[in-house]
């Protein structure tokens, strides 16, 4: 009751200060991008190389992206508890990513699940996808194709929302990916899905750990 109004200075200080805790509440630290980057293209990478090379590293390499949910759902929690405002436009980036999450395992599933009956069918034709237990590339319809047209729909939308220029670059890279897939065997279609990990989250996600770093460091000074 005996506190004093506010002048017109500590008002526009108490402005900034909350404008600030605001902008910090919704700045990403880059950790989620850069798991999942860092997925995607060890995934992409390795089939490709399995299928170029002739080998087989004895287990499908796709799994890790469904043990990555994981380590996802923990940063996710964290970094919730560190937030003390979360906007409307963090809550539709928070329901963006939790629809990619659930659509990529949803996708990983349908492939894990139909790989067998497929690969029946195709043999009937004469066409055979594994040959000795070994990974052959044919020129068929890929999966590839349509991870790489879901990657670039979170990307883009952050970039957009959050006015972030790398991850729209990185969703440009991701969509010509999926453009050039459509004329390449599956084997390629690995190879541009390891480049979609780098270009689409890595290199984004290192760039928002270094901004990240940068103000944790400015804040303490």
């Amino acid at each position: 009751m005996n506190e004093q109004p506010m002048n017109e200075q500590e008002s526009l200080r108490l402005i900034t200060e909350m404008i600030g805790k605001a902008k910090k509440s919704i700045h990403e630290t880059g950790v989620s991008a850069m798991l999942w980057g860092s997925v995607i293209a060890l995934c992409g990478f390795v089939t490709f190389a399995e299928m170029h090379w002739r080998f087989y590293i004895g287990f499908d390499v796709w799994v890790l992206t469904l043990l990555a949910l994981l380590p996802q759902v923990f940063i996710s929690i964290r970094e919730r508890k560190q937030r003390r405002v979360l906007t409307h436009t963090q809550e539709a980036m928070n329901a963006v990513w939790l629809v990619y999450g659930l659509s990529i395992f949803a996708l990983v599933f349908y492939f894990n699940t139909v790989t067998e009956p497929v690969t029946r069918e195709l043999a009937g034709r004469g066409i055979r996808v594994f040959d000795n237990d070994r990974l052959r590339s044919v020129p068929i319809p890929s999966h590839g194709s349509l991870l790489l047209l879901l990657y670039g729909i979170p990307t883009l939308v952050t970039g957009i929302a959050q006015r972030f220029r790398p991850m729209k670059l990185g969703a440009v890279v991701c969509y010509a990916c999926f453009v050039v897939s459509c004329y390449v065997t599956t084997e390629w279609d690995m190879f541009l899905n390891g480049i979609a990990g780098v270009c689409n989250w890595l290199i984004p996600g290192l760039i928002l750990w270094q901004r990240h770093r940068a103000g944790i460091k400015a804040a303490h000074v």
